[in-house]
Protein backbone atom coordinates (compact mmCIF):
# COMPACT_ATOMS: atom_id res chain seq x y z
CA UNK A 1 0.00 0.00 0.00
CA UNK A 2 2.91 2.23 0.60
CA UNK A 3 4.59 1.32 -2.48
CA UNK A 4 1.50 2.24 -4.35
CA UNK A 5 1.25 5.97 -2.41
CA UNK A 6 4.31 6.73 -3.07
CA UNK A 7 4.60 6.28 -6.69
CA UNK A 8 1.66 8.34 -6.71
CA UNK A 9 3.65 11.16 -4.95
CA UNK A 10 6.22 10.99 -7.18
CA UNK A 11 4.93 10.96 -10.14
CA UNK A 12 3.73 13.66 -12.25
CA UNK A 13 0.73 16.06 -11.13
CA UNK A 14 -2.19 15.02 -12.68
CA UNK A 15 -3.90 17.86 -15.33
CA UNK A 16 -7.63 18.90 -14.16
CA UNK A 17 -9.64 17.28 -16.65
CA UNK A 18 -12.94 18.41 -18.52
CA UNK A 19 -13.73 21.88 -19.98
CA UNK A 20 -14.49 23.61 -16.97
CA UNK A 21 -11.62 22.92 -15.07
CA UNK A 22 -9.45 23.95 -18.48
CA UNK A 23 -11.34 27.34 -18.38
CA UNK A 24 -10.53 27.83 -15.08
CA UNK A 25 -6.91 27.12 -15.50
CA UNK A 26 -7.09 29.31 -18.92
CA UNK A 27 -8.44 32.37 -17.15
CA UNK A 28 -5.94 32.10 -13.97
CA UNK A 29 -3.31 32.26 -17.12
CA UNK A 30 -4.78 34.87 -18.83
CA UNK A 31 -4.99 36.90 -15.74
CA UNK A 32 -1.35 36.57 -14.44
CA UNK A 33 -0.53 37.65 -17.86
CA UNK A 34 -2.72 40.66 -18.49
CA UNK A 35 -1.43 41.46 -14.00
CA UNK A 36 2.05 41.83 -15.61
CA UNK A 37 0.70 44.31 -18.78
CA UNK A 38 0.34 46.64 -15.75
CA UNK A 39 3.56 46.13 -14.58
CA UNK A 40 5.50 46.77 -17.59
CA UNK A 41 3.36 49.56 -19.42
CA UNK A 42 6.11 49.77 -22.31
CA UNK A 43 4.34 46.93 -23.82
CA UNK A 44 1.65 48.07 -24.16
CA UNK A 45 3.54 51.91 -25.02
CA UNK A 46 4.91 50.79 -27.67
CA UNK A 47 2.19 48.59 -28.89
CA UNK A 48 0.24 51.62 -29.71
CA UNK A 49 3.03 53.60 -31.82
CA UNK A 50 3.95 51.49 -34.28
CA UNK A 51 -0.11 51.44 -35.64
CA UNK A 52 -0.44 55.24 -34.73
CA UNK A 53 2.44 56.39 -37.20
CA UNK A 54 0.59 53.61 -40.22
CA UNK A 55 -2.51 55.70 -39.48
CA UNK A 56 -0.90 59.06 -39.40
CA UNK A 57 1.69 58.38 -41.92
CA UNK A 58 -0.26 56.26 -44.80
CA UNK A 59 -3.23 59.36 -44.32
CA UNK A 60 -1.11 62.33 -44.96
CA UNK A 61 1.82 61.07 -46.91
CA UNK A 62 -0.11 58.24 -49.47
CA UNK A 63 -4.01 60.18 -49.19
CA UNK A 64 -3.85 62.48 -51.64
CA UNK A 65 -1.64 60.15 -54.22
CA UNK A 66 -3.24 57.04 -53.76
CA UNK A 67 -6.53 56.00 -56.60
CA UNK A 68 -9.44 54.31 -55.19
CA UNK A 69 -12.38 53.93 -57.54
CA UNK A 70 -10.50 56.34 -60.25
CA UNK A 71 -10.19 59.19 -57.74
CA UNK A 72 -7.32 60.33 -55.08
CA UNK A 73 -9.69 61.84 -52.65
CA UNK A 74 -7.72 61.57 -49.08
CA UNK A 75 -11.53 61.23 -47.88
CA UNK A 76 -12.28 57.87 -50.06
CA UNK A 77 -8.71 56.85 -49.11
CA UNK A 78 -9.25 57.02 -45.05
CA UNK A 79 -11.94 55.30 -45.73
CA UNK A 80 -10.76 52.79 -47.84
CA UNK A 81 -7.21 52.66 -45.34
CA UNK A 82 -8.82 51.87 -41.90
CA UNK A 83 -9.73 48.20 -42.70
CA UNK A 84 -6.71 47.31 -43.53
CA UNK A 85 -5.01 49.35 -41.14
CA UNK A 86 -7.05 47.80 -38.10
CA UNK A 87 -6.27 44.31 -39.69
CA UNK A 88 -2.80 44.70 -39.99
CA UNK A 89 -2.65 46.21 -35.96
CA UNK A 90 -4.47 42.67 -35.16
CA UNK A 91 -2.19 40.58 -36.94
CA UNK A 92 1.04 42.11 -35.84
CA UNK A 93 0.37 41.34 -32.43
CA UNK A 94 1.62 37.79 -33.40
CA UNK A 95 4.75 38.46 -33.25
CA UNK A 96 4.26 39.86 -29.66
CA UNK A 97 2.74 36.57 -28.99
CA UNK A 98 5.46 34.21 -29.97
CA UNK A 99 8.11 36.89 -28.33
CA UNK A 100 6.52 36.41 -24.95
CA UNK A 101 5.78 32.30 -24.87
CA UNK A 102 9.78 32.52 -25.94
CA UNK A 103 10.66 34.51 -23.22
CA UNK A 104 8.78 32.00 -21.08
CA UNK A 105 10.29 28.85 -22.50
CA UNK A 106 14.17 30.63 -22.22
CA UNK A 107 13.36 31.33 -18.47
CA UNK A 108 11.94 28.08 -17.85
CA UNK A 109 8.26 29.24 -16.49
CA UNK A 110 6.68 26.52 -19.00
CA UNK A 111 8.56 23.55 -17.16
CA UNK A 112 7.10 25.31 -13.76
CA UNK A 113 3.08 25.26 -15.07
CA UNK A 114 4.10 21.85 -16.23
CA UNK A 115 4.77 20.93 -12.52
CA UNK A 116 0.68 22.25 -11.68
CA UNK A 117 -2.24 20.37 -11.98
CA UNK A 118 -3.37 22.14 -14.49
CA UNK A 119 -4.82 21.62 -18.39
CA UNK A 120 -2.13 21.26 -20.92
CA UNK A 121 -3.76 23.80 -23.08
CA UNK A 122 -4.42 26.48 -20.76
CA UNK A 123 -0.71 28.02 -20.55
CA UNK A 124 -1.07 28.63 -24.38
CA UNK A 125 -5.19 29.82 -23.80
CA UNK A 126 -4.31 32.14 -21.22
CA UNK A 127 -1.53 33.91 -22.89
CA UNK A 128 -3.46 34.48 -25.93
CA UNK A 129 -6.47 35.97 -24.38
CA UNK A 130 -4.68 38.14 -22.99
CA UNK A 131 -3.23 39.00 -25.92
CA UNK A 132 -6.60 39.50 -27.11
CA UNK A 133 -7.28 41.58 -24.55
CA UNK A 134 -4.45 44.16 -25.19
CA UNK A 135 -5.01 44.26 -28.96
CA UNK A 136 -8.62 44.67 -28.05
CA UNK A 137 -7.79 47.74 -26.28
CA UNK A 138 -5.02 48.96 -29.22
CA UNK A 139 -7.66 48.90 -31.59
CA UNK A 140 -10.03 51.38 -29.28
CA UNK A 141 -6.83 53.79 -29.06
CA UNK A 142 -6.92 53.30 -32.68
CA UNK A 143 -10.29 53.83 -34.12
CA UNK A 144 -10.42 57.13 -31.52
CA UNK A 145 -7.20 58.49 -33.65
CA UNK A 146 -8.63 57.13 -37.03
CA UNK A 147 -11.86 59.78 -36.29
CA UNK A 148 -9.74 62.45 -35.47
CA UNK A 149 -7.90 62.13 -38.69
CA UNK A 150 -11.46 62.04 -40.53
CA UNK A 151 -12.39 58.42 -40.64
CA UNK A 152 -15.91 57.94 -40.69
CA UNK A 153 -18.11 54.59 -40.67
CA UNK A 154 -21.51 54.62 -42.41
CA UNK A 155 -23.53 51.89 -40.66
CA UNK A 156 -25.36 51.35 -37.47
CA UNK A 157 -23.06 50.90 -34.28
CA UNK A 158 -24.47 46.99 -34.36
CA UNK A 159 -22.72 46.45 -37.37
CA UNK A 160 -19.87 48.36 -37.05
CA UNK A 161 -19.00 46.81 -33.34
CA UNK A 162 -19.36 43.02 -35.45
CA UNK A 163 -16.88 44.93 -38.07
CA UNK A 164 -14.37 44.79 -34.50
CA UNK A 165 -15.42 41.84 -33.52
CA UNK A 166 -14.47 40.15 -37.14
CA UNK A 167 -11.17 42.03 -37.13
CA UNK A 168 -10.55 40.60 -33.24
CA UNK A 169 -11.28 37.03 -34.57
CA UNK A 170 -8.51 36.84 -36.95
CA UNK A 171 -6.07 38.99 -33.85
CA UNK A 172 -6.95 35.96 -31.94
CA UNK A 173 -6.79 32.99 -35.00
CA UNK A 174 -2.85 34.49 -35.76
CA UNK A 175 -2.12 34.50 -32.10
CA UNK A 176 -1.78 30.40 -32.21
CA UNK A 177 0.60 31.14 -35.09
CA UNK A 178 2.62 33.32 -32.65
CA UNK A 179 2.22 30.93 -30.21
CA UNK A 180 3.31 27.88 -32.23
CA UNK A 181 6.46 30.10 -33.34
CA UNK A 182 7.36 30.89 -30.01
CA UNK A 183 7.59 27.45 -28.94
CA UNK A 184 9.87 26.43 -32.26
CA UNK A 185 12.10 28.98 -32.00
CA UNK A 186 15.07 29.52 -29.06
CA UNK A 187 14.91 33.25 -27.99
CA UNK A 188 12.36 35.82 -28.12
CA UNK A 189 14.25 37.70 -30.64
CA UNK A 190 14.10 34.88 -32.43
CA UNK A 191 10.38 34.97 -32.26
CA UNK A 192 10.07 38.64 -33.00
CA UNK A 193 11.73 38.28 -36.30
CA UNK A 194 9.53 34.99 -37.27
CA UNK A 195 6.41 36.58 -36.47
CA UNK A 196 7.24 39.01 -38.82
CA UNK A 197 8.66 38.37 -41.41
CA UNK A 198 5.91 36.32 -43.08
CA UNK A 199 3.66 39.02 -42.18
CA UNK A 200 4.57 41.66 -44.45
CA UNK A 201 3.95 39.68 -47.37
CA UNK A 202 0.55 38.55 -46.03
CA UNK A 203 -0.80 42.30 -45.27
CA UNK A 204 0.73 43.81 -48.35
CA UNK A 205 -0.26 41.64 -50.85
CA UNK A 206 -3.84 42.54 -49.92
CA UNK A 207 -6.45 44.82 -50.75
CA UNK A 208 -5.25 46.69 -47.94
CA UNK A 209 -3.79 49.33 -48.96
CA UNK A 210 -4.40 49.29 -52.34
CA UNK A 211 -7.25 48.26 -54.43
CA UNK A 212 -5.66 44.65 -56.08
CA UNK A 213 -6.94 46.07 -59.97
CA UNK A 214 -3.28 47.80 -60.15
CA UNK A 215 -1.57 44.09 -59.62
CA UNK A 216 0.00 41.12 -61.73
CA UNK A 217 -2.75 38.70 -62.57
CA UNK A 218 -1.26 36.22 -60.28
CA UNK A 219 -1.24 38.29 -57.40
CA UNK A 220 -4.78 39.83 -57.78
CA UNK A 221 -5.60 35.77 -57.10
CA UNK A 222 -3.74 35.55 -54.37
CA UNK A 223 -4.34 38.86 -52.50
CA UNK A 224 -8.07 37.90 -53.40
CA UNK A 225 -7.55 34.16 -51.42
CA UNK A 226 -5.90 35.38 -49.03
CA UNK A 227 -7.18 35.32 -45.30
CA UNK A 228 -5.90 38.80 -44.61
CA UNK A 229 -7.95 40.12 -47.44
CA UNK A 230 -11.57 38.81 -46.49
CA UNK A 231 -11.39 39.90 -43.07
CA UNK A 232 -10.31 43.74 -44.50
CA UNK A 233 -13.13 43.00 -47.30
CA UNK A 234 -15.49 42.25 -44.46
CA UNK A 235 -14.75 44.61 -41.65
CA UNK A 236 -15.03 47.68 -44.64
CA UNK A 237 -18.28 46.23 -45.41
CA UNK A 238 -19.75 46.46 -42.01
CA UNK A 239 -18.32 49.88 -41.54
CA UNK A 240 -20.25 51.10 -44.72
CA UNK A 241 -16.60 51.96 -46.43
CA UNK A 242 -17.03 50.05 -49.28
CA UNK A 243 -16.36 52.13 -52.58
CA UNK A 244 -18.80 52.25 -54.94
CA UNK A 245 -16.19 52.23 -57.99
CA UNK A 246 -13.96 49.34 -57.01
CA UNK A 247 -15.29 46.40 -57.63
CA UNK A 248 -15.35 43.70 -55.23
CA UNK A 249 -13.15 41.09 -57.15
CA UNK A 250 -11.18 41.05 -60.25
CA UNK A 251 -11.05 37.57 -60.40
CA UNK A 252 -14.72 36.43 -59.34
CA UNK A 253 -13.27 34.64 -55.86
CA UNK A 254 -15.33 33.43 -53.48
CA UNK A 255 -13.83 35.18 -50.25
CA UNK A 256 -14.11 38.75 -51.57
CA UNK A 257 -18.00 38.31 -52.82
CA UNK A 258 -18.68 36.91 -49.49
CA UNK A 259 -16.00 38.42 -47.28
CA UNK A 260 -17.60 38.62 -44.00
CA UNK A 261 -18.41 34.66 -43.99
CA UNK A 262 -15.17 34.04 -45.83
CA UNK A 263 -13.04 35.33 -43.08
CA UNK A 264 -15.06 33.72 -40.21
CA UNK A 265 -13.94 30.48 -42.10
CA UNK A 266 -10.60 31.87 -42.57
CA UNK A 267 -10.13 32.45 -39.01
CA UNK A 268 -11.57 29.29 -37.47
CA UNK A 269 -10.21 27.31 -39.63
CA UNK A 270 -6.45 28.55 -38.45
CA UNK A 271 -7.64 28.65 -34.64
CA UNK A 272 -8.43 24.79 -35.30
CA UNK A 273 -5.19 24.29 -37.15
CA UNK A 274 -2.31 26.02 -35.07
CA UNK A 275 -3.63 25.72 -31.84
CA UNK A 276 -3.84 22.00 -31.96
CA UNK A 277 -0.42 22.11 -33.53
CA UNK A 278 0.70 24.59 -30.78
CA UNK A 279 -0.69 22.23 -27.77
CA UNK A 280 1.17 19.40 -29.30
CA UNK A 281 4.67 21.36 -29.31
CA UNK A 282 3.94 22.59 -25.81
CA UNK A 283 3.62 18.75 -24.59
CA UNK A 284 6.84 17.47 -26.89
CA UNK A 285 8.81 21.33 -26.46
CA UNK A 286 8.14 21.06 -22.32
CA UNK A 287 9.13 17.74 -21.67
Amino acid sequence: MSAVTGAVKSGAPIPRSGIAGSVRDSLVVARRNLIRMTRIPEIVLFGLIQPIMFVVLFTYVFGGSISVGGSTDPKLYKEFLMAGIFAQTVTFATAGAGAGIADDMHKGLIDRFRSLPMARGAVLTGRTLADLVQTALTLVVLAGVALIVGWRTHENIGKVLCGFLLLLLLGYAFSWIGALIGLTVRTPEAATSGGLIWLFPLTFISNAFVPVTGMPSFLQHVAEWNPFSATVAGARELFGNTMPNVPKSITGAWPMEHPVLASIIWSVLIIAVFRTLAVRKYRSASV
